[in-house]
């Protein structure tokens, strides 16, 4: 859009109300989009900001079976949870919605019912797994077998979470169902699908034309992954007890997928929303003045940027203006995994920090603080303990809290706890300098915001409260205070300086408004001014705060973070993980579990057993991630006489654009094995850690592709 949009509507990802979320999540979607929100409110825009749990897939029968419950008992007790994480962390949204409630089962089925009914939607038959004593088709994680690749007995049949292997359930070694403990069989059966093939052209021009130039870069290169790769029919209805019955008397037994639900439930809870603010929620969904932005992480970039806008379009709703997905963020140097415990969760930052005697609401504030100047908007980044203690110790305390400290304590004890005048006789050009950069602050924060750089937008406001640090320095007001006896015109240099200094506090408690918002209501507190002060149009003001006003005595904003807090906290997450491993060894190792080696030799081979591999080094040309394969990706490789393709379960350990030219040993002879659909043509060789991380085995200098390996 080329004007400012009459309205906004800003969603964030559904969060899958199967357990509680970490941190990564919350940096990946919700805070960025809240930053976005409020800077809008503030501009006094009309804006709604959508969210809620997804509470149907398989996700939430697995968890209930894990705890012993049902899965109603799982989506009320995980909805309430997380929806208090979000408030606890100052996430505003206007409505935090379940898609298990009416409404949405009724948006959803009619939006069904809308695709198919034109003719969009088609019917294919397919085999899937069956039981035959629960009467039921098998979801992937509702069958388990040995992995064919750890032996790990209790591997489920889309991944093993001992060895991380993506599977399918025909890789399985003895499968059968958790249902009834007996071996599934293959059945027929048939299901709705959005055939996203027929939609390629529009997809083409829309992303890669259209938006090449304001959306992500990442975004864009993996929609264009997606679209050259070729796009196919996605099934919208499974066979499942738990989620949306599909509206159709033939389809007795089978839900809406997910995927096909889960986004719906964006409109579904605006049209709560409505009925909650008696506002009219349809122009938010239909009318081409509306701005749609949706905030995700690079996991969800598929389904908002690619499958939910062809469904979208065929409904004749509005297209999304952008989807500014963030990256992953790693913990302490590694992935953050629930699956391995190692992970912060929301729950544990607020009872350690937020709900602690020494602690409060303003730790809110520093968590979002350092997310925001970590923010994995572009690239991966990571979150360390001691990362987070300097940025709260060197950066809020010494800069922005210091200055608003300083400035308090001076003008109570140099102007009677009243705002000085500004005398324009003795304005310098080090006053003006000041107070041209507060305008000029609010400029760069503003188009930072438009254009979704929150990282950069808060480091210029913490820039400004620095550099008005470094101007208070300059001006010494406590050193020219001790010649106020002798030239008692120096008061009006101390007025000039604090004046100036006032007028940076009251701009700053706007431009971190969308930041920080705990914070900036403290300031308002203790500069006893109303929250409309925080309206943007107040940002570059220089008369925020009215001379002879008395303002309150002043009360830090924020606290040091202790070295000892740091090292609880890694020693907490790293207790975590190791008891998370020794629990999952448990059935499958000795009673003693040992700190893990190097496996035991296998039996003994003799020479022609060895012979019979045929072992080349081989050169990535390219690599892509496999679709709904999270461990899984597609390798193109150079053997010298031919290229190969081998599907290889390593992408928990490496990106793909990272391979790119790496040289590895492949396993030319293998028998060609089918994985998710694809013919694999060899094996890569993988060494392993005692922290279960995959290394390439690859010659020491790099040789032509092909040449053998004995």
């Amino acid at each position: 859009m080329t004007t400012q949009p009459k309205r906004y509507l800003i969603t964030a990802a559904l969060p899958y109300a199967n357990g509680l979320k970490h941190i990564g999540h919350l940096a990946g979607a919700y805070l960025p989009a809240d930053i976005y929100v409020r800077y809008l409110r503030a501009q006094k825009r009309d804006v709604a900001f959508i969210c809620g749990s997804d509470e149907h897939g398989t996700a939430i029968p697995i968890q209930a079976m894990k705890e012993g419950t049902t899965p109603r008992a799982i989506i009320d007790k995980y909805h309430e949870l997380i929806k208090q994480n979000f408030a606890d962390l100052g996430i505003s949204f206007d409505i935090y919605h379940r898609t298990s409630e009416p409404i949405h089962h009724e948006t959803a089925q009619e939006f069904f019912t809308y695709l198919n009914s034109r003719g969009e939607l088609i019917v294919q038959e397919s085999e899937q797994y069956y039981d035959e004593e629960a009467k039921t088709f098998l979801a992937d994680r509702f069958i388990v077998g040995t992995c064919p690749v750890c032996g790990n007995t209790r591997a489920y049949g889309d991944q093993c979470e001992n060895c991380g292997t993506s599977l399918s359930p025909e890789m399985l070694i003895d499968p059968h169902s958790t249902l009834s403990g007996k071996p599934p069989v293959k059945k027929s059966t048939s299901h709705w699908y959005l055939p996203l093939n027929k939609h390629e052209d529009f997809l083409r021009e829309w992303i890669l034309t259209e938006h090449k130039d304001d959306w992500r870069t990442n975004v864009v290169g993996q929609c264009k992954s997606w679209i050259d790769g070729g796009l196919q029919p996605r099934a919208v209805t499974r066979d499942l007890d738990w989620g949306i019955k599909v509206p159709l008397p033939e389809a007795e037994g089978k839900v809406l997928y997910v995927w096909f639900d889960a986004p719906i439930g964006y409109i579904s809870a605006t049209r709560q929303w409505s009925i909650d603010t008696g506002r009219d929620w349809k122009p938010y969904w239909y009318d081409k003045d509306t701005k749609l932005v949706h905030f995700i992480g690079k996991d969800n970039i598929v389904f908002h940027c690619i499958i939910f806008p062809v469904m979208l379009r065929l409904h004749g709703n509005i297209l999304p203006d952008n989807v500014p997905a963030n990256e992953f963020m790693n913990l302490e140097g590694d992935k953050m995994s629930t699956s391995r415990n190692w992970k912060l969760e929301m729950q544990d930052y607020i009872d350690d920090f937020i709900k602690k005697d020494n602690g409060g609401p303003r730790f809110a504030d520093v968590l979002r603080y350092y997310l925001t100047t970590i923010s994995p908007e572009t690239k991966d980044s990571e979150f360390t303990w001691k990362g987070f203690q300097y940025a709260n110790n060197s950066e809020l305390v010494s800069k922005f809290g210091n200055f608003i400290n300083r400035t308090f304590v001076l003008m109570h004890k140099l102007c009677n706890g009243k705002v000085p005048p500004l005398h324009a006789g003795a304005v310098d050009d080090i006053d003006r300098e000041m107070m041209a950069a507060i305008g000029t602050t609010k400029k760069k924060v503003e188009d930072l915001l438009e254009t979704y750089r929150f990282r950069d937008a808060q480091f210029e406001v913490i820039m400004l409260s620095d550099l008005a640090n470094k101007y208070m320095q300059k001006k010494e007001p406590w050193i020219v205070a001790r010649s106020l006896a002798e030239t008692p015109g120096n008061q009006q240099l101390i007025d000039n300086c604090l004046h100036v200094c006032l007028q940076v506090t009251a701009n700053l408690a706007i431009l971190i408004n969308p930041f920080l918002p705990v914070t900036a209501r403290k300031m308002l507190h203790m500069m006893k001014v109303v929250e409309k002060m925080l309206d943007w149009e107040n940002a570059g003001k220089l008369n925020l705060l009215s001379v002879g006003y008395s303002l309150r005595a002043p009360e830090l904003l924020f606290r040091p973070v202790e070295d000892e807090e740091v090292k609880t906290q890694i020693e907490k997450l790293q207790a975590a993980a190791a008891a998370k491993v020794a629990a999952d060894a448990a059935p499958v190792k000795p009673a003693v579990a040992a700190p893990k080696e190097a496996p035991p030799v296998k039996s003994t081979i003799v020479y022609d057993d060895f012979a019979k591999l045929d072992l080349r080094v081989g050169t990535i040309l390219n690599a892509e991630k496999v679709e709904k394969a999270d461990k899984l990706l597609k390798l193109t490789v150079d053997l010298g006489s031919e290229h190969r393709t081998i599907v290889s379960g390593i992408a928990a350990h490496f990106r793909p654009e990272e391979i790119v030219g790496r040289q590895v040993v492949v396993v030319a002879n293998l028998a060609p094995r089918k994985m998710r659909g694809i013919e694999s043509n060899g094996m890569i060789l993988m060494a392993e850690d005692a922290t279960g991380r995959l290394h390439f085995i690859n010659p020491e200098d790099k040789i032509a592709p092909g040449s053998g390996v004995s």
